[in-house]
């Protein structure tokens, strides 16, 4: 499984390994802060607390959450980090032990825990945002009759991948439509009385909401929303609403 931990690393972040002390332990870094994020090594599985004394794969991980951290040292293959600090790394089995998902999916975590606050704004995962759609300056509640797919102007901090749910104003004053970002960072200068643009991303349509579903008082009551001004995200309870 070392070797797949390796491909998985390659092809996900464009990162080949380093070997500092000249043997096979090797070190994973970021180009830019030059952070670990993965240390692949051979340990004594009677240095790991484990029966037996042959030599066992494994990997050091960062994770940032401290009780997500405190359940993972519950499962099968993941132990307090071997000579790293114990309150944020972790040591995860690569024999077969703990699931190839797993150990990717803790990989990724140990990424963005270690990346600098660009790369991390790269790398995250989607996020759902609610953004503001005025009719008076656009025919909004039409946008959509032609085509699944259109021009949108660019929300700070939105990229590719995104979920977008547009809230149409007074006089309609909710949330009509739910989109995916399909791109974003599309050249496109434009200005007048009401709106400047400096860059576009693209909307395809994913579902449509009626208009007495999530009202501007629906959203006040019930989830807290008292205005939509901008791009902004949505509480937990919001999003798991508009899903269903």
């Amino acid at each position: 499984m070392r070797q797949t931990v390796f491909d998985h690393i390659k092809k996900k972040y464009k990162v080949s390994p380093e070997y500092p002390w000249g043997d096979d332990n090797a070190v994973f870094r970021h180009g830019d802060n030059r952070k670990w994020f993965a240390l692949v090594m051979r340990v004594g599985r009677d240095k790991l607390g484990l029966p037996g004394a042959e030599e066992v794969w494994v990997v050091n991980l960062k994770l940032d959450d401290p009780f997500f951290r405190e359940a993972l040292l519950g499962e099968k293959g993941i132990l307090p980090a071997w000579h790293m600090n114990k309150r944020h790394w972790i040591t995860v089995l690569l024999d077969g032990t703990v699931r190839e998902d797993t150990v990717f999916d803790l990989i990724d975590r140990s990424f963005l825990a270690t990346a600098s606050a660009k790369k991390k704004e790269k790398f995250r995962p989607p996020r759902e945002w609610v953004i503001p759609a005025n009719p008076k300056y656009y025919n909004v509640e039409h946008a959509f009759d032609e085509a699944e797919e259109i021009g949108w102007k660019q929300g700070r901090g939105i990229k590719a991948g995104d979920t977008v749910y547009l809230y149409v104003a007074a006089p309609v004053s909710a949330i009509l439509f739910q989109c995916r970002v399909t791109e974003t960072d599309i050249p496109y200068t434009y200005a007048d009385k009401h709106v400047a643009m400096t860059a576009r991303m693209k909307i395809r349509l994913q579902r449509r909401y009626r208009p007495d579903q999530f009202t501007f008082e629906i959203l006040k009551e019930e989830y807290g929303i008292y205005a939509v001004r901008g791009p902004r995200g949505i509480p937990h309870s919001l999003s798991e609403a508009l899903k269903h």
